[in-house]
This record gives C-alpha cells, sequence and structure tokens, in this order.
C-alpha cells in the first residue's frame, strides 16, 4: 500500500489534523479572525454579514493552502523520480507529522525555526493585506484570506511535507483543502467568540490526545515503508 494514495484515509486523516491542531489555529490565527472581525464597521455587523466575511476569509486562506499543495506536491515529482528518492520523502513526511504532534502537544516546539523560513515571504505579503482592510465586501475578505493563507505556519508545512512527498499535483491540492477544512471549526468558533469550544480545543487533555493520535499514524505511515511492514504494501 503506498502511504500518500489517493484514497480516503489520507484525505480523512488531513482532515482530522487540521481539526486536532484548532488549539494552535486559535492561539495563532485565533486573534486574526476577531481583529478582522472588528474592523468591519460598526454598521455593517451584522450577523449574515459577519458569517458571510469570516466563511469568505476562510475560503480564501484554504484556497492559498491548496495552491501551495499543488506547488509542493509538483516539486515532489521532480524529487522522486527513483525509488530510494520516494522513500525518503515519504518517511520525511512521516517524521514531520511526529513533529507536527508535538507542536500541538506543547511538548516541542522545533516547528518554530521551520517557520521561520516563510518569514521573508510573509514580510512581502502582509503589507499587501494590510490594503484590504477595513473589509466590507466578500470579494474583498477572500482576497485578505488568500494573504492570510501564506502565514508562516509550523502545522501548514508540516501538512505541505506530506504534500510533497505526494508528488502529484492534484492529490496535494485536496490534501491541503481537507487540512483547510479541518481548521475550520476552531477558527470559526474563535470568531464568533464561541468560549466553550475555544475552551475544549485549548484544553490540555484534548491537545495530548491530538498529539498522540497524529503520532500513531505518523508511525503507522513509517510502518508501511519497511519491507514487509505492511501486508499489501508494494514498495
Amino acid at each position: 500500500m503506498d502511504p500518500t494514495a489517493l484514497d480516503l484515509p489520507p484525505f480523512a486523516a488531513a482532515f482530522v489534523f487540521g481539526l486536532l491542531g484548532g488549539a494552535h489555529c486559535i492561539g495563532m490565527c485565533g486573534g486574526i479572525m476577531s481583529a478582522l472581525s472588528f474592523a468591519v464597521p460598526p454598521s455593517m455587523r451584522s450577523p449574515a454579514r459577519l458569517s458571510g466575511l469570516m466563511l469568505s476569509y476562510n475560503l480564501g486562506r484554504i484556497a492559498s493552502y491548496m495552491i501551495a499543495g499543488a506547488l509542493a506536491a509538483s516539486l515532489g515529482t521532480l524529487l522522486s523520480l527513483t525509488a530510494p528518492a520516494r522513500f525518503i520523502l515519504q518517511g520525511l513526511a512521516a517524521l514531520m507529522l511526529i513533529l507536527m504532534a508535538l507542536y500541538i502537544a506543547d511538548w516541542w516546539k522545533g516547528l518554530l525555526r521551520i517557520e521561520a523560513l516563510g518569514r521573508r515571504l510573509w514580510r512581502h505579503l502582509e503589507p499587501l493585506g494590510r490594503r484590504l482592510i477595513p473589509v466590507v465586501k466578500l470579494p474583498q475578505a477572500v482576497a485578505l484570506g488568500a494573504v492570510w493563507g501564506w502565514l508562516p505556519c509550523g502545522l501548514v508545512y508540516s501538512m505541505l511535507t506530506w504534500s510533497l512527498a505526494m508528488a502529484d499535483p492534484l492529490r496535494g491540492a485536496l490534501l491541503m483543502g481537507a487540512f483547510g477544512l479541518g481548521t475550520l471549526p476552531a477558527l470559526l468558533a474563535t470568531g464568533f467568540a464561541a468560549r466553550q469550544m475555544s475552551w475544549l480545543i485549548r484544553h490540555r487533555a484534548t491537545r495530548t490526545l491530538a498529539a498522540l493520535s497524529i503520532i500513531a499514524f505518523a508511525l503507522w505511515q513509517l510502518w508501511l515503508l519497511v519491507p514487509g511492514g505492511g501486508s499489501s504494501h508494494t514498495g
């Protein structure tokens, strides 16, 4: 079995990883959601308009994730021309998932160093986002969300490594789309000030369970790479 194959488990796992990473999303992007909501002129803060704007922000954000996933997977097609190279990329993807789990559980913050790699790009994009504020129209919100999607994030970079290992632009884009959809509940809860859900996602027990689940999946991926490790593994 190819651990990067296009079937339900990888996309379901990507969605769940986004969902389980909610605590990190709230900490990193929750403030952005709140700031964007308050930046809307008071006369336009009806529940229906705010809901539309929040969904539009996230639509743009997820679209950027998918573009990044397609680009990473395209690079993967060049890097995985040989079996050993594919093996290395798939192993790297699993190891990045473990780092992602450690990050979510707040056990080790090594991914912060990887986030620093994206800050140079973000310095160029952030001014573009500021020009779109305050947001009053849905297309404007989508555009701002698209900029926001390139914010340096260790969780996103971990998933992009998985897209890289897929070495298929469509699969890479869909994987990042599934991950982005998984992050929606946490960010929408923050935007709508749903304190109870935010508290549950932030709780240490929730973060620990999320981390252990991701580590278990990553170890399973590594096991499939071992010759004879999976009965249906073809190498």
